[in-house]
């Protein structure tokens, strides 16, 4: 048998890594796999609960159901989808105002407790990715879930953002033009400058619902105004 070192080659080997970094591996997988496992679990109990139809359940969570059962959903949007409705379903026993946008009726509802105060047909926003002539780009997501009123305005002037010029392919003016009632005359503010908006007026340069946003008829949010406050929730699902 020749020797390799005859023909000048080395045989090199690589150091074995230390005891406790493969270790520090396995507990990492571990701990991953665990929390995977655990979020698994909440959710199928979540679903156990909703997907049991029952003969004397209530024709809401019945309905809920049946449109869960149909969506096509990965594990984080199911999430999403059945936190925001039993928050929901939840805020049916209690006394009080708050909103529920459902995505898929096109419909919001202002209701106290099980009762709807008043219900009127919503446009969606849809979701998009605005890029600027500079290569900004602004993002607008599908909003779902159980959030509070931020705040609300009635009659403000608005400065237009640099996103809708980009959405019209211009460039942001050195001054930028500042519209009455250029969101709407009502504006309620969600998170991430989410909103739920009336129509912007004609001259606005925002016509329909703002991107990833709610636009309700004016005479349904002046309707429900006064009730609005820090402390009303928004389901959206």
């Amino acid at each position: 048998m020749s020797d390799p070192r005859l023909h000048g080659h080395e045989r090199r080997s690589f150091p074995r890594p230390p005891l406790w970094l493969n270790l520090l591996l396995l507990i990492i997988a571990a701990g991953t796999f665990a929390y995977a496992k655990h979020q698994r679990d909440v959710i199928e109990e979540k679903t156990a609960i909703l997907f049991r139809h029952s003969a004397s359940s209530p024709v809401e969570l019945n309905r809920i159901r049946d449109e869960l059962s149909q969506m096509d959903l990965t594990q984080a949007q199911l999430k999403h989808e059945i936190d925001a409705r039993m928050q929901y379903l939840q805020s049916q026993q209690s006394a009080q105002f708050y909103i529920s946008i459902d995505t898929q009726r096109k419909k919001m509802q202002f209701r106290f407790g099980r009762d709807i105060v008043r219900e009127t047909d919503v446009q969606i926003g849809e979701a998009n990715t605005i890029k600027s002539p500079t290569g900004k780009t602004w993002t607008f997501l599908p909003l779902k879930g159980g959030f509070s009123v931020s705040g609300k305005e009635d009659g403000s002037a608005w400065a237009v953002p640099e996103w809708v010029y980009a959405m019209h392919g211009e460039r942001e003016p050195a001054e930028r033009r500042v519209v009455p009632n250029g969101l709407g005359r009502y504006v309620i503010f969600l998170q991430d400058s989410y909103v739920i908006h009336s129509p912007p007026p004609p001259d606005s340069p925002l016509q329909g619902p703002k991107p990833g946003s709610f636009m309700v008829p004016e005479a349904d949010l002046a309707a429900i105004w006064p009730r609005i406050t820090n402390q009303t929730r928004v389901y959206i699902f």
